[in-house]
């Protein structure tokens, strides 16, 4: 009798082994993150800690498996620890955006696996501080130094009585036969600087050319109108005009009345433009800033009453009805280089020299990268990355 209980707890033990063996590992606490460390994060403006480890060893082991770490934290070491986040298993970082500058923090990583968990050991103390350079933009450090260095050598170029050659501008050429033309018509000019206000970069460059224009009709004793949208942009144009006319020995011929400003209303101004195009019939008008929908009404008014027309803008959707409708047209940034081009200023000259020349390295830069990516060499397209 003794010998068949005997047998019989023998074999329940067997029988049952397996799911002992399940229940105690299933209350067994996880193994510990290891390899943890807290640092100072690179590159950045301060107010971050870095946090890494090595995850658990039961992280992805089935039963046990750990659901995730939690990231505690605390300006004492040993003690008064809180938590600040929680990860999901498998991860082995995280950076604590939420600490103060030039406080030492300590930090400690739990395991966790739904039941029970496992603090790391204690890391620390980490310290966060702004950096002064972030290194992973140093291709951008080189490239402001190329760039600023070929600016300050055309301008020094420039100074010391070197011409530099700028691409001739048909639109820029044509200022002086425009204003011929309607010399010998016995009709005025008309300039439209945009429909923009001072503060815009296309209306400082219209005003430039502004002066020139009346600088030359100044010359030609010939009717200057400048219609405007804006009152600020019509006390510049009046300025603008006003030293024109002085630089000419013409300053009898100003007449300010000529500068006007008519409304702040888009089509008003259209509008308004439009009735001096038919009563005035100009022989020569120039549309220089920025310009939106009224454009080709302008554009179109103007050549009605057959005026040589000269356009410029930096607008992508207006330039099609500019090309269209105007004589000559200024692209994008012939605009912007009007004023290098008209005055032959040495530090308006050698800056554009500069930026020329900075442009063509960059596309040639483009181009190798192109190539090289193409070999699956990524050395330059991970230089240039800006992180």
């Amino acid at each position: 009798m003794n010998r068949q209980k005997a047998f019989l707890l023998v074999l329940l033990f067997i029988v049952f082994l397996p799911w002992v063996g399940a229940a105690v590992g299933q209350n067994t606490p996880p193994a510990p993150a290891t390899q943890v460390r807290a640092f100072d994060t690179p590159n950045d403006a301060g107010g971050s800690i870095t946090i890494t480890w090595k995850k658990s060893a039961d992280d992805g082991q089935g039963e046990n498996d750990v659901v995730g770490y939690e990231i505690l934290r605390s300006t004492a070491s040993g003690s008064g620890y809180q938590k600040v986040a929680s990860v999901l298993a498998g991860e082995e970082g995280y950076t604590d955006g939420t600490v103060e500058d030039n406080v030492a923090y300590y930090y400690v990583v739990r395991a966790v696996d739904g039941q029970f968990s496992t603090d790391s050991v204690e890391t620390g103390p980490a310290m966060a501080k702004a950096q002064w350079f972030n290194t992973d933009r140093t291709s951008m450090l080189v490239a402001v130094l190329i760039f600023s260095g070929l600016v300050l050598w055309f301008i020094s170029q420039a100074k010391g009585g070197r011409q530099l050659y700028i691409r001739p501008i048909p639109g820029l050429a044509a200022i002086d036969e425009a204003v011929g033309r309607a010399t010998e018509m016995g009709k005025p000019v008309l300039f439209i600087p945009g429909i923009m206000d001072m503060d815009n970069i296309q209306t400082i460059a219209g005003i430039t050319i502004l002066r020139r224009v009346a600088r030359k009709a100044a010359e030609y004793e010939t009717p200057l109108l400048v219609p405007t949208s804006r009152s600020l942009v019509m006390t510049t144009a009046q300025e603008a005009v006003k030293e024109a006319y002085l630089d000419a020995g013409r300053p009898d011929a100003y007449d300010p009345d000529r500068i006007r400003y008519l409304t702040d209303n888009q089509f008003g101004y259209a509008a308004g433009v439009d009735g001096i195009m038919v009563r005035e019939k100009p022989a020569a008008i120039f549309y220089m800033g920025c310009f939106y929908a009224e454009s080709l009404i302008l554009a179109e008014t103007g050549h009605s009453v057959g005026a040589i027309q000269i356009a410029g803008t930096a607008m992508p959707a207006q330039l099609p009805f500019f090309v269209t409708a105007c004589d000559y047209t200024l692209i994008g940034e012939e605009l912007f280089a009007a004023s290098a081009y008209l005055s032959r200023e040495p530090r308006l000259l050698g800056s554009l020299k500069g930026q020329d020349f900075g442009k063509a390295i960059f596309m040639i830069i483009i181009v190798v990268g192109i190539i090289l990516e193409s070999f699956g060499i990524h050395f330059l397209s991970q230089w240039l990355a800006t992180g």
